[in-house]
């Protein structure tokens, strides 16, 4: 899953991204709202977490912006503007989430969950995939109730495919649900981590058809 993360405190920026990224999510981090809108603008993301009170172009601002485009990405309010009114213009502007600062960490890592899980209309923590189950916010994955070692990215990349049953996805949509700006990715990584969940997933619940040109269909189960 890759995030967005618009704060302009750096302190805050940096504690909140190696949280992230202890979590396994992928994140960008920009510190004003005219980066932000040309990054939502030009990027896909899974979730943006924006606070409010940003140089040259202000968080309210960003996420009108983000609407008015039609995009639906789950977006989490993170600002130290705790009044009324400021949280029901944030919702009213389309915020899924409005939290204020200070907060707990552990508070906002679970809204992240929530968030992302509604995102895909995926209610439950537990993805189930005929004899595959993910837990999506422990990051572990069980075939027939045992557990199997992923790596990082091969767990990422595996819940990106189990939220997007019989869709195509190209390799370059993969790699952005996986990498953030400052992480190389290419073709061929991805091409890798495809290899590793096929020879440790079961063909009768991992059926991921190669579309030639294209990208990868995960299947429904059999």
């Amino acid at each position: 899953m890759r995030l967005l993360l618009v704060e302009d405190d750096q302190p805050l920026a940096s504690a909140l991204r190696q949280a992230l990224v202890g979590e396994n999510y992928a994140i960008d981090v920009v510190e004003d709202g005219a980066a932000a809108d040309h990054l939502l603008s030009t990027q896909s993301y899974d979730l943006v977490i924006l606070d409010l009170g940003l140089p040259r172009v202000d968080g309210q601002d960003v996420l009108r912006r983000l609407r008015r485009r039609g995009d639906k990405v789950p977006v989490i309010i993170l600002t130290a503007r705790s009044g009324l009114d400021h949280k029901v213009t944030g919702l009213d502007l389309g915020a899924d989430d409005y939290m204020t600062k200070p907060f707990e960490l552990t508070e906002l890592l679970a809204r992240v969950r929530a968030n992302l899980r509604r995102g895909v209309n995926q209610t439950e923590p537990t993805i189930s995939h005929g004899r595959i189950e993910y837990d999506s916010i422990a990051k572990r994955v069980f075939v027939d109730n045992k557990e199997l070692s992923l790596r990082a990215k091969e767990l990422g990349l595996l819940e990106v495919l189990l939220r997007s049953v019989g869709r195509v996805l190209s390799k370059q949509q993969l790699a952005q649900h996986l990498y953030s700006f400052d992480e190389y990715s290419s073709d061929n990584a991805i091409e890798i981590y495809i290899h590793r969940l096929r020879k440790q997933l079961p063909q009768d619940s991992f059926h991921l058809r190669t579309v030639r040109g294209i990208g990868y269909l995960l299947e429904p189960p059999e």
